[in-house]
């Protein structure tokens, strides 16, 4: 993070007062253009199945990634086909919509959805136009629903459930919106939402993220034999909850390294740290696999939602037609 975005989750500062002029615009901005969609000025695109959309109102590191993780699975247990469409933040494919394969690598797919084809093997494609890449599913693959890894600020598609992911523990920063905060729009958003996901919270609305083991970023293994120290290297929007984690599993931390949320690894990057064990998370460890070496490891975390989480969204998709009743 630099010193704006630290600013952000701490109590309002200098730094923050002189960039409110600029959240002042923002705001403009962005109420004018909601309000172009809500008035019928702009048109929004309505697909032909529902769509779902996981967002959030801030930037990054609200864990996003692990909840559409169990949800894919989720939604496949009640009978749905399911894909999965992304901007691909990053990523570089040859054309677009590019739809992930076996053979993509991050730079061109992206690493979440990339780590997201890797771990489910759901269809998934990614492009900044997310029209042509649900019409691109739907004639080549007929999924029964759409999940959109972020977007809830894409008003440019209709969508018929919301959800909004909030980390518990940083909620909404110094409430604040870009740049002079972390978010993209006011939490009153929040109202007009489908569900408000709290991540790290264990009440009814809410998912804890659970380590599942360490694994060999080279073989893709879980692996038990280990030196548990070494270097924490992360490219992700909350790299303090990754190295909370570390810690908590047995792991003494040596250095931190922090690059920018979605960096593109190379092997220069790695180069000043010779033989010592790396430790990563799974969404990074996707971008090395490459070219990693044995001592490299990622930690992998699961989200785990509560009973009543469980039956919200349950008792949303019937209510929205999405499931037939009593499955």
């Amino acid at each position: 993070m630099n010193k704006v975005e630290q600013s952000w989750y701490k109590p309002i500062s200098l730094i923050n007062i002189v960039l409110l002029p600029l959240s002042g615009l923002f705001w403009l901005v962005s109420s004018i253009r909601r309000l172009m969609f809500r008035i019928g000025i702009k048109s929004s695109y309505k697909a032909s199945v529902p769509v779902m959309i996981v967002g959030n109102i801030g930037i990054g590191g609200n864990g996003k990634t692990p909840f559409v993780l169990w949800l894919v699975p989720y939604l496949q247990s009640l009978g749905l086909k399911v894909a999965v469409i992304s901007r691909g933040y990053g990523a570089k494919p040859p054309h677009t919509p590019y739809k992930v394969s076996d053979d993509s690598t991050a730079e061109l797919a992206g690493d979440e959805p990339l780590l997201i084809y890797k771990r489910l093997g759901c269809d998934v494609v990614i492009g900044g136009d997310r029209k042509a890449s649900i019409e691109h599913l739907i004639a080549h693959n007929e999924p029964d629903i759409i999940v959109s890894d972020d977007g809830l600020q894409h008003y440019q598609l209709d969508r018929d459930i919301e959800i909004c992911i909030v980390d518990n523990e940083r909620r909404f920063g110094n409430g604040l919106l870009l740049p002079a905060g972390p978010l993209r729009e006011t939490p009153k958003r929040l109202k007009s939402v489908d569900l408000t996901v709290f991540n790290g919270s264990i009440k009814e609305d809410g998912y804890s993220l659970n380590t599942t083991g360490i694994y060999s970023v080279k073989t893709g293994a879980r692996v038990t034999q280990f030196e548990p120290k070494g270097i924490a290297v992360s490219a992700i929007g909350n790299p303090s909850r990754f190295e909370k984690s570390l810690s908590a599993n047995g792991v003494t931390i040596t250095q931190s390294k922090h690059f920018a949320d979605h960096h593109m690894f190379t092997e220069e990057d790695f180069e000043i740290y010779n033989k010592s064990n790396i430790f990563m998370t799974e969404k990074d460890a996707v971008k090395c696999q490459s070219y990693a070496k044995d001592n490299w490891y990622f930690l992998r975390v699961d989200a785990v939602p509560s009973e009543g989480l469980v039956n919200k969204l349950h008792n949303l998709l019937d209510r929205k037609g999405i499931i037939t009743h009593g499955v």
